[in-house]
């Protein structure tokens, strides 16, 4: 049997495509929250937060009050600009304590005993998740690296954009319509 050559042109380009998009490393852009570029989009965030002393080890004190769930049974929550990959926004940190019978009292005693979380929202540059103004979501734990849902994905980016519940569809029932609850 003779074999004819064929010129398959498309194929060497659909390889590459192919062998550039395996499932661990599709393009992660298109994933609402937990991809590889909104995680690493997080680390800068905190980054910067902790520059700021918004966030980590030497963060700034400020007023403690009760909470309520899902954040904490006591909070502090602080309101600044800060600038991540060129971009400047507004930030809104939230520090989540909790512990058993705890009171302001304790928190402000040993803030680092009582830290559970650190909840992050960050005006991104126009274009990021318009349907939503722009905002990025985060929960760091208080290391800085990122807590998971029930089914593993990080928080991190448009947090359960397009769900029932979660921080989008929460905040986006904020009055006055700038998803926050706070001001």
């Amino acid at each position: 049997m003779k074999l004819k050559k064929v010129k398959l042109i498309a194929i060497p380009a659909l390889i590459t495509l192919l062998a550039g998009c395996s499932t661990a490393q599709m393009p992660t852009d298109k994933m609402p929250f937990g991809g590889k570029n909104s995680v690493a989009y997080s680390q800068q965030l905190w980054d910067s937060l902790s520059a700021a002393r918004l966030a980590g080890p030497n963060a700034k004190p400020d007023g403690v009050y009760k909470g309520t769930h899902p954040h904490g049974a006591m909070l502090e929550t602080l309101y600044s600009n800060v600038t991540v990959n060129g971009h400047k926004g507004e930030v809104v940190v939230k520090r989540n304590y909790g512990g058993k019978d705890i009171s302001a009292a304790d928190v402000t005693a040993d803030r680092a005993k009582y830290l559970k979380a650190v909840t992050v929202m960050f005006k991104r540059e126009a274009g990021y998740d318009k349907d939503n103004q722009n905002w990025y979501w985060a929960k760091f734990k208080p290391d800085g690296s990122l807590h998971t849902n029930p089914k593993g994905m990080m928080l991190a980016g448009r947090v359960a954009k397009g769900k029932p519940v979660g921080c989008i569809a929460c905040h986006k029932a904020a009055p006055g319509g700038d998803y926050l609850f706070t001001r």
